[in-house]
């Protein structure tokens, strides 16, 4: 279907690469809104695919039963040391299968595949939601009642309780690790806008379970909910991107940094440690 085609309310079997191609505002844009609106426009006029959400992409694939399924790279299209080739039939053949809704990955990175997914459904808690009665990949369209921005969501998976979000991390899937990947990320605001478009379709609002798998073995798993006072914040943050992109377009302008000289406070963080320092120097 065209991204001309006009949805309203939850969307199911939407395929993947038809969702991404569409202009409303999604949980990404909210947060690249909050970093730079001039960020966000420049994304929207050169969108590029990345390989580095394939794995996450095969990983969700194998555990919802539904999306971007892994490929791995023949033999032909492989260097002696096992590498995908850089030649124009390798290229050629990668396009292929992204066409058709393949990811090609290396066979290490299918085995590692594989053994995520089952780290996942091998972990009590993540089993446990992925066994409810639910549906996966479910998208949502909605218009903002305050600003009139038209919105988009799809969650990994929607049952009558929460939306779930499936997360791939090369870091630590623990409460201090996610903590860290959920602030750096913007996950609080990804949830919040989820919630928000879900609601106003729906009439209720849901909280998202993070369910947290990481890259490296022996692929631990984790299953997080952010607390009451980061989703009012965030659902605050996730306004203020809306309204703001409002504003931009009714503009025409969209505005980076500012062009005054800017005075910079370090993180909190910083001052711990430059804290723990001058302990140290006393001591």
């Amino acid at each position: 279907m065209s991204a001309d085609v006009i949805y309203e309310g939850i969307v199911y079997d939407l395929p993947e690469a038809e969702y991404h191609a569409r202009t409303e505002l999604s949980s990404t844009g909210v947060r690249r809104i909050l970093d730079s609106p001039a960020r966000f426009q420049w994304e929207q006029a050169h969108r590029v695919e990345s390989r580095a959400f394939d794995v996450g992409h095969a990983v969700h694939a194998k555990v919802l039963g539904v999306g971007l399924t892994a490929v791995t790279y023949p033999d032909e299209h492989l260097t002696p040391s096992g590498n995908p080739s850089t030649k124009a039939a390798t290229v050629a053949w990668e396009s292929e299968q992204r066409a058709a809704g393949l990811v090609p990955v290396s066979r290490a990175d299918m085995a590692k595949v594989d053994a995520m997914a089952e780290a996942v459904l091998a972990h009590a808690a993540a089993r446990a939601i992925f066994e409810r009665p639910g549906d996966a990949e479910v998208s949502a369209f909605a218009t903002d009642p305050v600003t009139g921005v038209r919105v988009r969501a799809r969650a990994d998976r929607l049952d009558d309780t929460q939306l779930v979000d499936l997360k791939t991390t090369a870091g630590s899937a623990s409460a201090i690790g996610f903590g860290r990947d959920a602030a750096k990320h913007g996950y609080p605001v990804q949830e919040a806008h989820y919630a928000d478009t879900f609601e106003w379709v729906t009439g209720e609002r849901l909280p998202m379970t993070f369910v947290v798998v990481e890259k490296r073995a022996p692929h631990l798993v984790a299953v997080h909910r952010l607390d009451d006072v980061t989703r009012i914040a965030a659902r605050d943050l996730a306004a203020r991107a809306r309204a703001i992109y409002a504003e931009c377009v009714a503009a025409g302008t969209w505005p980076a940094y500012g062009d005054d000289v800017l005075t910079t406070q370090m993180p909190a963080w910083w001052f711990d440690l430059a804290d723990d320092d001058m302990e140290e120097m006393v001591i």
